[in-house]
């Protein structure tokens, strides 16, 4: 006997087979019977493509409600093509009709396989496939919570029931207006066309619900009881149906189907509102003050409310991911889910009876303790869920829970579900809020975690930051990883905890453990992998009950550290016992990890380049000053640039033979490692030439011809050189040349600063040079200062130190060391001006001790 039928016309186009399957699915869980949706709406998806596809035709579709099965027919008007070779069958057997290696009969064999019994039947002009579907006994444990058809509920009228259709556009304006919609509130259409839906709908604000027309509109579905002005002004009580739709284009709109509130039955769906004294009123869970932008306690008080008016022991909520693949526990009460908070599970399980997207209700989670895996173990039997959906889309879903058996009821689902449809675009609204919250929050961090690498070079100070810019932000503890060579394990550079009195005993495990392994190329698996090792041997070394290890240790991941195709370390993060890292923190940690990787390389190079550098330019300077009798030296040097030693500017101080030294002061065009180069041709061709036995003019003309050799590399250079020989009656001797370079200052005794020595020619621009020595002889207590052009020139605006601001600076130097008089014009140089030299600098003192009386 049919209880009940649906029945659909689908014209011959591309998009009917999918309309098909959505009418088919709707009509039986309309009836209650989600069991068979899946095998009914493969069968008709075949035999409705089969009709307006291949035989180019209509397909009608009927659905018939028996006793114990589903009937579902698929009749099309083209019955010459695909018969088989009898007619007038009513059931056939799939294996005389069907070749499974052809492309016709695929329908055929899936109804032999799925259906219980099918068959094809022909009348004039017609073809029609039917297929019969048993209905399985229902399995003990779980049911859906579907509503329980009308029955004998029927609406009563003494005239013509009006059923107003209206049409309200995205801006909440008035897009259609039927003939029965003018009947009712006497507004010819063109009168409320364009006019806001405000102006007519006389619509209920409910204290604590907070869901006002704009809202509801925006709902997925709604239904209930509001006041709408007539053109007499007057308030007519209507019950409204209202459904979210889309055009073709995708524009939103809100379709109302209105009736007058003594014909409500017509519209009301079974179960949606209380008919009887009896019935328990719908379930608010939206009460109390909240702050709209905290999502988290707007959940927790959610939960709680749910558990409290449905009297259960527990509950929870779930939200989808972005990609709508994944629940994620958000929210819990009554249950000890600090270990699965934002711990994630599947929409669909795969089961037929687990499907996220209906209300159900758990009998017993004793008889199927899969159904839901978070209350494994919690002693809790009954359960209801309800999706939370937005425009028909899922966004979550809410559950309760009781420990005793077969608490609930299909009326305490449906209830759940009228409040939670009631909240879902709240809780939209707020869980968008906190993303857009969350993404703009990530992308200040990452603009910030870059200015701060970038903003250094230094190897252990990059570890840092990134140690310290992970935690707390992302984690509780961070571990950096860096690899010495490629190939070559990981070894453990840095640990940092958000309790600084728990780094010691982190970085104490962490040493016992196994570095995790680099992991694959970059490109070929990455992003974070979860790491146990951690708890594996703090497990074997028995210290997971001990107080110093207690809730350390929690989800561990592990992210490579990969930069210019290669893996140089790993960034570990970890968080305590009990809590699991979010899907946004991961994303924004595999950021994180890429740019602090880059970082890391960077620093890593620059630290090698610098000691590359370093080593050489050391090579460059002399060794350490010789001590000569009789003779005090002191030198200043100070290369511009940063990281340089070595510059332009040099010295030297070097034994040429038996009682003589040689002492040299110069200056090469420009600053940094070009200059440096030179400098060091000049260093060693001067101790070479002068060793051979050549005089001072000698040495620098032949040095003059050394760097003339250089060709495009050459420059020219200013050098002060000479010979000194100390004598027994306690003066020193002295053979200059001054190459171009700055002269070189004579202290006396008495406070006088004179030149020592007459300017000639400098190095490296002419093949021809004429050099003479001059000679000196300092006395006891006389100072003789060298210095190069850093000092000399050194500025503040358009005032420059000079020669006689270094003669005035040493003409208070009487009496002091060599030592003192170097120190002293070196600060003179630089409290000259506020602004560091930008060029290179040295400065050479030699003074003849003055003898002591008695």
């Amino acid at each position: 006997m049919v209880t009940a039928r649906a029945a659909a016309t689908f014209e011959p186009v591309g998009r009917s087979a999918a309309a098909a399957r959505g009418f088919v699915r709707d009509a039986l869980l309309g009836w209650g019977l989600p069991e068979v949706v899946d095998d009914a709406v493969v069968l008709v998806s075949e035999l409705v493509t089969n009709a307006v596809v291949h035989a180019g035709t209509a397909a009608e579709v009927r659905c018939l409600r028996e006793e114990e099965t589903v009937r579902i027919e698929v009749t099309d008007r083209h019955p010459e093509r695909g018969l088989p070779s009898f007619a007038n069958v009513s059931t056939v057997s799939s294996d005389r009709y069907a070749d499974p290696d052809g492309e016709g009969g695929r329908g055929l064999l899936m109804c032999s396989a799925l259906s219980s019994c099918w068959g094809v039947e022909y009348t004039a002009g017609r073809k029609t496939v039917w297929f019969r579907l048993t209905l399985p006994e229902h399995v003990i444990g779980t049911r859906y919570a579907l509503p329980s058809l009308p029955g004998g509920e029927l609406p009563s009228a003494d005239g013509p029931v009006h059923v107003a259709v209206v049409q309200v556009d995205e801006h909440d304006r008035v897009q259609a207006w039927n003939a029965d919609a003018e009947a009712l509130f006497q507004y010819p259409a063109e009168q409320v066309h364009g006019r806001p839906w405000a102006d007519l709908a006389a619509w209920p604000q409910s204290a604590g619900i907070g869901l006002g027309l704009s809202e509801t509109l925006r709902l997925a579905r709604w239904e209930g009881s509001f006041g709408l002005r007539r053109a007499d002004g007057l308030v007519v009580e209507v019950y409204g149906l209202q459904v979210r739709v889309r055009d073709t284009h995708g524009t939103p709109s809100t379709l109302c189907l209105l009736v007058r509130e003594p014909d409500r039955s017509i519209l009301r769906s079974p179960g949606t509102a209380a008919e009887t004294p009896s019935a328990v009123e719908p379930l608010d869970l939206l009460v109390g003050p909240v702050a709209p932008d905290d999502l988290g306690a707007l959940l927790q008080r959610i939960v709680e409310r749910a558990r409290d008016l449905l009297d259960a022991d527990a509950a929870y909520l779930l939200l989808t991911t972005d990609d709508e693949t994944e629940f994620e526990v958000r929210a819990a009460t009554g249950l000890a889910v600090a270990a699965g908070r934002f711990a994630r599970q599947p929409i669909e399980s795969g089961g037929r009876f687990d499907s996220a997207r209906l209300p159900s209700v758990h009998e017993d989670l004793a008889v199927r303790p899969t159904a839901a895996p978070m209350l494994t173990g919690t002693g809790l039997r009954s359960l209801i869920t309800v999706p939370l959906k937005v425009e028909g889309r899922l966004t979550g879903s809410l559950g309760v829970a009781a420990a005793t058996p077969g608490r609930y009821d299909n009326e305490d689902a449906l209830r759940l579900q009228f409040a939670a449809d009631r909240i879902a675009l709240a809780l939209e609204s707020a869980r968008l809020t906190e993303l857009e919250r969350l993404r703009r929050g990530s992308l200040s961090f990452l603009v910030e975690a870059s200015d701060l690498l970038a903003g250094t070079l230094e190897h252990e100070q990059t570890l840092a930051l990134m140690a310290q810019m992970a935690v707390p932000t992302l984690a509780s503890w961070c571990a950096v990883y860096t690899t010495v060579e490629q190939g070559t394990g990981a070894g453990l550079a840095f640990v940092l905890h958000e309790d600084e009195d728990r780094i010691d005993q982190l970085r104490a495990l962490l040493d016992k453990t196994p570095a995790p392994d680099s992991g694959p190329a970059p490109g070929a698996a990455p992003g974070a992998r979860f790491w146990k090792a951690p708890s594996e041997t703090a497990r074997a070394s028995g210290l997971t009950d001990s107080p110093e290890l207690s809730g350390l240790l929690g989800e561990t991941v592990v992210l490579p550290l990969a930069a210019r195709n290669r893996v140089i370390g790993l960034l570990v993060l970890g968080v305590g016992s009990g809590v699991r890292f979010r899907q946004e923190i991961l994303e924004l940690a595999e950021d994180l990890s890429r740019r602090a990787a880059l970082a890391l390389d960077n620093s890593r190079l620059y630290s090698e380049r610098t000691a590359t550098s370093q080593a050489f330019q050391r090579a460059l300077l002399p060794p350490e000053l010789p001590k000569i009798p009789g003779v005090e030296v002191e030198v200043f040097y100070q290369a511009a640039g940063e990281g340089n030693e070595v510059g332009g500017d040099f010295y030297d101080i070097f034994p040429i033979r038996e009682g003589t030294y040689g002492f040299a002061i110069g200056d090469v065009c420009g600053t940094g490692p070009e200059a440096a180069s030179v400098t060091g041709l000049a260093r060693h061709s001067l101790r070479l030439l002068a060793r051979e036995g050549l005089d001072a003019p000698q040495v620098l003309t032949r040095l003059n011809a050394a760097i003339l050799d250089e060709g495009t590399r050459s420059r020219f250079l200013t050098l002060l050189y000479g010979e000194l020989t100390p004598r027994p009656d306690g003066s020193t001797a002295l053979s200059l040349v001054c190459a171009g370079h700055p002269l070189p200052l004579r202290l006396r005794t008495d406070g006088r600063v004179d030149a020592a020595a007459s300017p000639q020619p400098l190095l490296g621009v002419m093949d021809d040079l004429e050099l003479t020595a001059e000679e000196l002889v300092l006395q006891p207590g006389e100072v003789l200062l060298c210095v190069t052009d850093g000092v000399t020139e050194r500025r503040e605006g358009r005032r420059m130190l000079g020669d006689d601001g270094l003669a005035q600076v040493l003409t208070g130097c009487t009496g002091l060391t060599a030592g003192a008089v170097a120190a002293r014009v070196q600060r003179a140089v630089e409290r000259f001006a506020p602004e560091p030299p930008s060029d290179d600098m040295a400065i050479l003192t030699l003074r003849v001790p003055a003898q002591r009386v008695g």
